[in-house]
């Protein structure tokens, strides 16, 4: 999110998590739409505010915590466990991956299972950040998920049928990362579409 004012419409539609990008990178850095610490503190919201960091210094991710008072940490890099528990230490934190057809994913996120306290399952791409695009949710249903997670990658307002039935199977599903697909520019949702999205979640149909 890059609005005040979009992310105080998700509050009153009782969005649970907010993410902020803090990723210089990535054309949704929290900054760009006139997102500041003062500005949040002043209007006093509520929801659960995510930061994304990337390949950062353990130093900068705290003190950004601090200064945004970030609730969560979303860490989207080649951070290790040693790295991610540091953090934890402090704040919970989301380890994401990104997933591709050949991973064994219980292999591959085994080492950071005592140093995060939620995983984020996305799609691979060539770089850093989402791609906009879904994985093959049947890696999750095969791989026995022992950790709560977020789903990532490309969910749409189209997806509601396919999330139901998915949902049917994973008790480990925690929450579902929007994005992309409910944007009408980097950063910028189309909230009448995310509302619509979100309360048929809720409402279950």
């Amino acid at each position: 999110m890059t609005s005040i004012v979009q992310l105080k419409e998700l509050e009153e539609m009782g969005v649970d998590f907010a993410g902020l990008i803090f990723y210089s990178r990535s054309p949704r850095y929290a900054t760009r739409g006139g997102l500041t610490p003062e500005v949040l503190k002043k209007e006093k919201l509520r929801i659960n505010r995510i930061g994304v960091f990337v390949n950062e210094t353990i130093e900068m991710v705290l003190k950004t915590v601090d200064a945004w008072k970030l609730d969560m940490v979303q860490l989207h890099g080649d951070e290790s466990p040693i790295f991610c528990e540091k953090i934890s230490n402090h704040v919970n934190t989301i380890k994401a991956f990104r997933v591709s057809s050949e991973d064994n994913i219980p292999y591959k996120v085994s080492p950071f299972s005592e140093a995060t306290d939620l995983f984020l399952y996305d799609t691979m791409g060539k770089q850093y950040g989402g791609t906009g695009e879904q994985f093959s949710w049947d890696l999750l249903d095969n791989a026995k998920l022992s950790k709560s997670y977020f789903l990532s990658g490309g969910i749409g307002p189209d997806d509601l049928d396919k999330i139901k039935d998915f949902c049917i199977n994973q008790d480990k599903l925690f929450s579902l990362d929007l994005n992309s697909k409910f944007e009408t520019s980097p950063g910028v949702k189309d909230m009448t579409v995310l509302k619509r999205f979100v309360e048929s979640i809720k409402n279950n149909n």
